[in-house]
């Protein structure tokens, strides 16, 4: 089998997976319900903007990451309130493993030339 065949299925069978089901079926429910779009928009600029700082940390720049963190850390906790927005939390999560751990499989196997 030609390995961009392999790719495809890969491809095919993650769109498959409950991880992803799960996740599609949350994400569009959150996102038919105005307020709750809005609450997740803001939650996920808030936590770009704190990965941003968190690379020009590792790069030494200075930066006022403290406000941002906490404001982050508090936005999250009101929002995992929410039943709905705890769950897409919640199946975010479990497909960003599954993610991690199929990266880890291909990369393990291609370390030796890396």
């Amino acid at each position: 089998m030609e390995v961009y065949d392999v790719a495809n299925k890969l491809a095919r069978e993650i769109k498959e997976s409950k991880q992803y089901l799960n996740l599609k079926k949350a994400k569009e429910a959150l996102m038919n319900d105005a307020n709750k779009r809005q609450m997740i928009i803001e939650f996920e600029e808030l936590k770009k903007e704190v990965q941003l700082m968190e690379i020009k940390r590792q790069e030494n720049k200075e930066i006022d990451e403290k406000d941002k963190k906490e404001k982050l850390v508090k936005m999250y906790n009101v929002l995992i309130e929410n039943k709905d927005i705890k769950e897409y939390f919640d199946y975010e999560i479990a497909f960003n493993q599954m993610m991690i751990d199929i990266n880890k499989i291909i990369g393990s196997s291609i370390k030796d030339v890396l």
